[in-house]
């Protein structure tokens, strides 16, 4: 089915936009292209050195430039539980391309920090910025030219998001990404959420809420609430950049360890060497990250995908904006009630229909673009499937159910939980930002009611402490940019707002630093941009004046008289503790020249 005549028309906006950046960028790509081996082009003791530590067979098969080599970036570490799992994935995929008749070697390691560990303390004021260490060290891992694609284990928030960087920096090679899947459901995301709460008002004790925490995140794999990490395995699939059926598969289960062997064979067969050469950077064209913009509406993703798609469409040299994001937003309707926007997890959505029940509703109503190029082939349909073993442990793969396994999870294109996808764009004299509408209830859409100003999100916690948070009001928190501290997430403030919002008060937050992926049901307008420390209006509020927050119009206003404001100073705080400590000092580069967030908030 062809698409419907208004994402036809945003994706023919965004390619006209691109043009100049688009070609540029392919023509690095295709210049750096070899319908060879890569390494036949390297000295005999450069080769020698890339294959010094492989064995006979291997080196042998190097040496002739006959077979393809793949490249494993890898964010092993055994601290996240969503990359425990891929400790036994190199010998994995090195026997999947021994079978396959192909090397696979490991080109390089890149960090990979849990945002839930840090959540809170000085370490997540480097989580934003991990994502470019992690796409430069991607660079690195490949630069030494030895292969003829790769493969990409990763899962989290910042490492999918720097991989899909780093692959396009070498966009000439194929690339596939290799999930390790979620964990299995343990204590339900609303039981979490009420621990919480209950944790925050002094009713229960630290050894409850860690109990609550340890049956929430009990073993290997991702956590199981739709946040960054589950938002980028779902974008990988729809963007065409996994195998079909791969993204919510539990680790250390047989399937699971057949989609990885299946995707190492892909890996080489896509690469230059063959008939199905498909380079990660033309395969990643406009409509493919339409598709995925699509995806994170239709599901009630992350806002942090607002930062990070524009950041890796510039990566391809595609120019995707925030405006682009919510008009696609106004056009696709919610198809999946996950934590926070339900009640569900990941497990749950997957048992419904999960993602190939998902593509096969928006294909057929138009709302995806059905003629990319993905590692599996042409077309996005394949992945309109389900994928279980077969009994020679093979996986194979049945047409998706045409009816949900449960329909208060995932529903039918044209019976939606709601008709759009609830990312939009506000816009005023404070300046643009983001906010996610789809776990907000409609009579909270508008928020008229003053300011309550904070430096940092410890300052509003301590005046929730003391009682002083009374009243309908607006919380503003600010020089939280990438600019002032590395933009970290403010994921505590949305407990003390949500007992606030449950007493019956009308409250909001707006910020110009970021919100998990879990942000839920209290109106937040994040990412303001300008930031306060580049001189943005956000910095000139002051406690008492009316801020009007209206998610229907799409605006976000202070109500005071232009000249009033232009007359006041920003008052910028003491920022010098941000500057040292836990590496931060090591990223002050960073911090100096890190682009808007609107611009995907990035230091290239």
């Amino acid at each position: 089915m062809s698409a419907h005549k208004t994402l036809s028309a945003i994706t023919n906006r965004i390619i006209e936009r691109s043009k100049p950046t688009r070609e540029t960028y392919l023509g690095h790509m295709r210049a750096a292209a070899s319908g060879s081996p890569k390494r036949g082009a390297l000295g005999c003791a450069n080769l020698a050195h890339g294959f010094a530590a492989c064995g006979p067979a291997d080196k042998a098969a190097l040496a002739a430039d006959i077979v393809p080599n793949v490249g494993i970036i890898t964010a092993y570490n055994d601290m996240l539980s969503a990359h425990q799992p891929f400790e036994t994935y190199p010998a994995l995929i090195k026997q999947a391309a021994h079978e396959a008749g192909g090397v696979a070697q490991v080109a390089g390691g890149v960090p990979a920090m849990c945002d839930g560990v840090t959540q809170g303390f000085a370490g997540m004021e480097l989580s934003l910025f991990s994502r470019d260490v992690i796409a430069m060290a991607t660079a690195v891992g490949l630069s030494h030219d030895m292969f003829d694609a790769a493969i990409y284990l990763g899962v989290c928030d910042k490492i999918v998001p720097g991989l899909v960087i780093g692959a396009l920096s070498f966009g000439h090679l194929p690339a596939v990404f290799v999930p390790a899947g979620p964990m299995t459901s343990g204590l339900s995301n609303d039981e979490k959420a009420k621990t919480r709460q209950l944790y925050a008002e002094g009713k229960v004790g630290r050894a409850e809420l860690l109990e609550s925490e340890s049956k929430s995140y009990h073993g290997p794999g991702t956590c199981t609430f739709y946040g960054t990490a589950n938002s980028n395995q779902m974008l990988m699939e729809i963007m065409g950049l996994h195998i079909p059926g791969a993204s919510f598969i539990n680790p250390g289960t047989p399937l699971r360890d057949a989609l990885t062997k299946e995707a190492t064979k892909r890996a080489l067969a896509i690469t230059a060497c063959g008939n199905h050469y498909t380079p990660v950077g033309e395969m990643l064209d406009e409509r493919a990250f339409v598709n995925g913009v699509v995806g994170l509406n239709a599901t009630g993703g992350s806002t942090n995908h607002t930062i990070h798609l524009i950041a890796m469409a510039a990566a391809a040299g595609i120019k995707l904006t925030w405006q682009d994001i919510s008009d696609i937003s106004d056009l696709v309707p919610l198809l999946a009630r996950v934590y926070p926007n339900g009640l569900a997890d990941v497990n749950h959505f997957h048992a419904a229909g999960g993602m190939g029940f998902m593509i096969r509703e928006l294909l057929d109503a138009g709302l995806l673009h059905e003629d990319v190029r993905t590692v599996w082939g042409e077309g996005l349909r394949d992945y309109t499937i389900e994928p279980k073993l077969g009994k020679n442990g093979q996986v194979v793969r049945d047409a998706a159910p045409i009816i949900s396994g449960d329909a208060k999870i995932l529903a039918k294109a044209d019976q939606g939980f709601q008709p759009n996808g609830g990312i939009k764009v506000l816009s005023g004299n404070i300046g643009n930002a983001i906010i996610k509408i789809s776990a907000v209830k409609a009579d909270r859409h508008i928020i008229e009611a003053p300011a309550k100003v904070f430096h940092d999100q410890e300052d509003m916690q301590a005046a929730f402490k003391a009682g002083t948070l009374t009243g309908d009001f607006i919380a503003v928190v600010r020089y939280q940019g990438p600019k002032a501290n590395g933009m970290p997430e403010l994921h505590r403030l949305m407990t003390v707002l949500g007992i606030l919002q449950d007493r019956g008060q009308r409250v909001a937050l707006v910020t110009d630093g970021r919100l998990s992926g879990a942000s839920g049901k209290v109106p937040s307008a994040i990412h303001v941009t300008p930031e306060a420390l580049d001189g943005g209006l956000i910095g000139r509020i002051e406690d008492g004046d009316i801020i009007r927050l209206d998610a229907q119009a799409g605006t976000l206003d202070v109500l005071v008289a232009a000249d009033v404001l232009q007359q006041r100073s920003s008052n910028a705080p003491d920022l010098s503790a941000n500057q040292f400590g836990m590496g931060r000092e090591l990223f002050t580069a960073f911090r100096n020249i890190a682009g808007r967030a609107d611009l995907g908030a990035s230091v290239f």
